[in-house]
């Protein structure tokens, strides 16, 4: 029990600092992840052209966000300007003929939501695991996976409303100020859950992989650490990140197809101004293995690794080095403190 409340002083750090650090690492991964992201539905968008009313999935590393196509010329930052033959080769066109900003296109808008959806997330898993590690005595070690879940569920729960809200907004092109006005018109139409349609899919990929990515990267740095003989470094960080990500995106990747057909599904249905029932999660998922086998519920392996792996090292290095910096500080300010109050005394 001493050991643990030595790892739980040893991280207290105040829930703002907690805050301030996992800010910084949510915009830094958005930074690096997202022009990944932009490349790949630009090439998507060259094979299949995206119709008015066609829905896609956009991710900046922190979240996916359902975008929902406006009009059919080419003007919009989705739309095909040249034709690609790669990845690579779409990355330097697109910053020779539209410029180095492009690589950003769509970002500002998704991280209105996704900046405060990660503050949330990674502040309240410190806060829980630290509390469950000095009640859980010798399955202590298990707190990681209840506090990742825990904390996954509430940050999802919390955002998803505003999530389908800002597609809602998009597809009808209202603005922000017609906001309380479409929350009364969704729940009067069909009632308050109407806000977390869509949810029980998200849920069903984001707690597990929550759950399973915190507690192989708190084992994973403990072993690094062990092997390194030294405190947890960028390095290591960056490291545990990565492979405990690439498990948890693995493992879960089924439940990813599901959600983003759900998703995908869900948007079409708001940009035509339908009910929003779609199919449930089991249809979706019976859909996919009917069409393509159980193959199918697997597709996209490789392109999910590329986008997890990274995004998943680059926020939890950012978010430990911001910790390691105000914890850093705090004990200075306390050293100083206590030599100040000795040599009064």
């Amino acid at each position: 029990m001493t050991s643990q409340s030595s790892q739980v002083s040893k991280d207290s750090i105040t829930p703002l600092q907690q805050m301030i650090a996992s800010c910084s690492g949510a915009i830094i991964t958005s930074l690096f992840v997202t022009p990944l992201d932009v490349i790949k539905i630009r090439l998507q968008a060259q094979t299949s052209p995206f119709p008015k009313g066609k829905c896609f999935v956009y991710c900046n590393g922190l979240m996916d966000h359902i975008c929902v196509c406006e009009n059919e010329n080419g003007k919009a930052w989705y739309k095909p300007r040249g034709h690609f033959k790669g990845t690579l080769d779409a990355f330097v066109k697109i910053v020779r003929m539209e410029g180095i900003k492009s690589l950003w296109s769509g970002l500002p808008p998704t991280l209105v939501m996704a900046v405060p959806a990660t503050v949330i997330y990674f502040t309240s898993y410190d806060q829980l695991c630290d509390a469950l590690r000095l009640r859980m005595g010798e399955q202590a070690d298990k707190a990681p996976l209840l506090a990742g879940a825990i904390a996954r569920v509430g940050s999802a729960t919390l955002i998803s409303p505003l999530e389908l809200i800002r597609t809602k907004l998009q597809s009808e092109r209202q603005s922000y100020r017609e906001l309380s006005a479409v929350i009364r018109s969704a729940v009067h139409t069909e009632g308050w859950l109407a806000l977390w349609r869509g949810l029980g899919p998200t849920l069903l990929r984001d707690v597990p992989f929550s759950a399973m990515y915190w507690y192989n990267y708190e084992k994973g740095k403990s072993l690094l650490c062990r092997y390194k003989s030294s405190e947890p470094t960028i390095t290591i960080t960056f490291i545990a990140g990565a492979v405990s990500g690439s498990i948890a995106s693995i493992v879960t990747l089924p439940f990813d197809v599901v959600k983003t057909r759900r998703q995908v599904e869900l948007g079409e249905l708001q940009a035509r101004n339908l009910s929003a029932q779609g199919s449930s999660t089991y249809n979706v998922m019976k859909s996919i293995v009917g069409e393509s086998g159980i193959r199918g519920l697997f597709a996209g392996f490789m392109p999910r690794l590329i986008k997890v792996a990274p995004a998943c090292a680059i926020m939890i290095s950012t978010y430990e080095f911001g910790k390691a910096f105000f914890r850093k500080s705090n004990q200075e300010k306390k050293t100083q403190v206590l030599a100040l109050q000795t040599s009064n005394s």
